[in-house]
């Protein structure tokens, strides 16, 4: 990023202080410095009060919490999992580590989440192919899928779905909150989401079986006997005791956090409602999205490519990220089945996410939207030529 004389506006950086500080340094002074402690039991029961009930395991991270979501599904080698195309990688990753394929669905534009008309389309029975053996939907963005469609679609054909909440804690939908929707849910505590711990996930199952199920694969698959004991393969996937501590102390402050960054979405809102140039990402009522990310798009008149105005951006300081790159697009995933795809190729094609972390002051707020709107001015009238990121495409 483009030295400027200030201090670099970065898009969603980790948010911790003094609160963080007390709790880890009151776990490690406990002596509970190994993997296991008080204070991972009480961050998974305050994360289960947080969803609305249900069974929380702290895992290493979000990924591991969908892979394990997928193997208790029962999920197998060689079966198809409907997943959305509009998402970070590790949604569909997490497929592949059992050996299944993904099979991308495109997005439906309320939500752009994973389109339910296409999961109904491909749930119907009778054309030959395998039905999927499970599906897994992304709260993009923060903001919920569609499970009012999505939850009876699956429940019909008895598949069973994986909220993705990696995204929406915080967040949620027709009254119910984020990651209390589907047989389990997964979130991601990773430095750049709503809450941190440096690293970390959770899994959020429905019942106490498949929880514990979850524990012991996380634990190497350690049978409960005084000697090692191993009747499978498992995985090393707990999440340690001091990194619960901080989990703890920003699980208090969910409110606040989520509270600035839907004031941050308001703000960008207003400001972009004068131009026709820039559009703000749908989010339904006001209370349902984090907003985790303030998401726009660029409308394809106003001569200006998301590449482009990302460059611009880092040139003066300010750090944006384009939309996800549709999965059916990436290299690692050429040959996959895609449903649809029209919806998803034009959100990357126009999409940029804009600064959007919690310590984000005014100042640096209205520096990125006066930024913007002059990137915007310099394309309209032509002197925004040349340069790096002068052109872009799904296919790039």
């Amino acid at each position: 990023m483009a030295a400027t004389g200030r201090a670099a506006v970065l898009l969603s950086p980790p948010d911790v202080g003094a609160d963080e500080r007390a709790s880890l340094l009151e776990a490690f002074d406990s002596g509970w410095v190994g993997p296991v402690g008080p204070d991972l039991a009480a961050f998974e029961a305050e994360a289960v009060e947080a969803v609305g009930g249900g069974h929380a395991v702290a895992l290493s991270s979000g990924t591991a919490a969908l892979h394990l979501a997928l193997r208790i599904a029962g999920v197998e080698p060689g079966d198809r999992v409907l997943v959305p195309s509009f998402t970070f990688v590790a949604s569909a990753a997490a497929v592949t580590y059992l050996g299944a394929e993904p099979v991308f669905v495109d997005s439906e534009p309320r939500t752009w989440g994973m389109d339910p008309a296409l999961v109904a389309r491909a749930l119907e029975p009778g054309d030959g192919t395998p039905a999927p053996s499970a599906v897994v939907a992304v709260d993009v963005y923060g903001r919920c899928a569609d499970y009012a469609a999505l939850e009876p679609l699956c429940a019909r054909a008895g598949v069973p779905l994986v909220e993705d909440a990696a995204e929406s804690l915080g967040s949620s939908s027709g009254g119910r909150p984020a990651g209390s929707f589907g047989e389990a849910a997964v979130l991601s505590f990773n430095g750049n989401k709503i809450i941190t711990t440096g690293g970390g996930g959770m899994l959020l199952a429905r019942g106490a079986a498949a929880a514990d199920r979850a524990r012991y694969l996380a634990t190497q698959a350690r049978s409960p006997v005084p000697h090692y004991e191993h009747e499978e393969i498992g995985y090393n996937y707990r999440l340690s005791n001091l990194l619960a501590a901080v989990g703890r102390a920003q699980l208090r402050g969910l409110g606040a956090r989520v509270a600035r960054r839907r004031r941050t979405f308001e703000r960008y809102a207003e400001a972009f409602a004068g131009t026709d140039a820039v559009s703000m990402m749908p989010r339904g009522t006001a209370g349902e999205s984090n907003c985790w990310l303030s998401c726009v798009l660029l409308d394809a008149g106003a001569g200006l490519t998301p590449e482009r105005l990302c460059a611009e951006l880092a040139a003066a300081g300010i750090e944006a990220r384009r939309t996800w790159k549709p999965l059916h697009t990436q290299p690692a995933f050429a040959g996959a089945e895609m449903i649809g795809g029209g919806v998803c190729e034009d959100l990357f094609a126009r999409g940029v996410a804009l600064p959007s972390g919690t310590t984000m002051s005014d100042e640096d707020q209205d520096r990125v939207i006066a930024e913007v709107l002059a990137v915007v001015d310099r394309a309209r009238s032509g002197a925004l030529t040349g340069g790096a990121g002068s052109t872009d495409g799904v296919a790039a």
